[in-house]
């Protein structure tokens, strides 16, 4: 665990430096674009924080290169190169984006691009899902299933990108809890080693995320763009992937495994869909609404779910709040079934059950209280309406 905590500390470290680079030399040389229609800030920002953090999570792979803990996804290097160079290339084309405004379609075409380099060159891809049992899916639609997955979720971090800190801290919350979960079920299934790629991508995005908020809370000083929030999404879908979906199936097996509830057999795949379920529900709801009036899904509006929260009557600072309790209940929530359905922990699974209707109410209660106040006229958000 030291180990982790080292990568955190210096991933962390490591971003906050380049991060307060990147914003001194946007401001110097002017690089952040103009205002634009779609647009509700009214200052031009810097929006060059991927960078940031892209350089955080390189230098962090290449001290794990040299680290002896962590030689076990080193010594087959495929899948770390082929996740580096898709990271890159979407780096490369979200600081395009937030520089030039590019076409979506040149964007969603890189994107599968990048998927498509982890699946068949990193031959990182999901073997299996569970449905009752689990079915084994053939290569094929691995291969397609894997890329969907990937351009899903890089994507539905990015439509979340609309207040200062609400990505990076939805995003820090989200991999906290799937670090947790990811050294537990190796540790479950009786590996030999708890140094895997799956919990270290998950600890490198940890500290990326704590580096990157300083200068983003609000009032931001700097956003990442669509080149870190995709970088994010891209970075969270190959760890759950790395972990969950190339389970041995004995490994899931219910009856070999353990569990007393059936719904064991499941959370190893839920968890990590759980963790960016907001992000989910937001790019589900803006893909359907968009398409739905004939627009394109990438058509950029002002109806995300934080959107709303502020026409509610919530302050910026209050609904990024409410997010990541959101984030925290739920995640935590199906964490403590998992922990419940592994150890001999009478009415565990039962506790985190509980734990997650009395989150949730919770939460319900204060994301709606803002209604029964006069609804204020809606308000300048920080970034920019995807």
């Amino acid at each position: 665990m030291k180990q982790y905590v080292f990568i955190v500390i210096f991933t962390a470290a490591v971003t906050l430096a380049m991060a307060w680079t990147v914003w001194r030399l946007s401001l110097k040389y002017k690089l952040y674009p103009g205002i634009r229609e779609r647009d509700v800030h009214k200052t031009p920002t810097p929006r060059l924080g991927g960078v940031a953090m892209f350089i955080g999570v390189v230098a962090a792979f290449a001290v794990s290169s040299q680290h002896p803990y962590f030689a076990i996804f080193w010594e087959r290097p495929e899948p770390v190169y082929a996740i580096l160079v898709a990271t890159f290339l979407i780096v490369v084309i979200g600081v395009a984006d937030d520089l030039w405004d590019l076409d979506w379609m040149i964007k969603l075409g890189v994107q599968f691009l990048a998927a498509g380099i982890i699946a068949w060159f990193g031959k990182l891809q999901i073997l299996s899902i569970p449905i009752g049992g689990l079915v084994i899916v053939s290569p094929w639609q691995s291969f397609i299933l894997t890329v969907l997955s990937i351009v899903v979720v890089m994507n539905a971090v990015n439509f979340i990108d609309g207040l200062d800190g609400l990505v990076a801290g939805v995003c820090l919350i989200a991999n906290g809890v799937f670090f947790a979960y990811s050294y537990m079920l190796v540790r479950d299934t009786g590996a030999s080693t708890y140094f895997n790629l799956a919990s270290f991508i998950a600890a490198v995005l940890i500290g990326a995320c704590i580096g990157f908020l300083p200068l983003n809370w609000s009032p931001a000083r700097l956003f990442m763009g669509d080149s870190g929030a995709l970088m994010l999404g891209l970075l969270m879908a190959c760890s759950a992937i790395a972990i969950t979906g190339q389970l041995e199936p004995s490994l899931l097996n219910p009856d070999e495994f353990g569990r007393s509830q059936l719904l064991g057999a499941f959370i190893p795949i839920l968890l990590p869909v759980v963790v960016v379920l907001l992000p989910l529900l937001d790019f589900g709801l803006a893909v359907v609404r968009r398409m739905s009036k004939g627009k394109s899904p990438f058509s950029p509006d002002r109806k995300h779910l934080h959107h709303r929260m502020l026409d509610m009557g919530h302050s910026d600072r209050d609904a990024t709040l409410i997010f990541y309790a959101w984030t925290a209940i739920v995640g935590l929530a199906v964490l403590l079934m998992y922990i419940g359905t592994q150890d001999d922990w009478a009415g565990g699974y039962l506790f985190g059950v509980a734990f997650g209707v009395v989150g949730v109410a919770a939460c319900l209660v204060i994301t709606f209280l803002p209604s029964r106040r006069r609804v204020p006229a809606p308000r300048p958000v920080l970034e920019d309406a995807r």
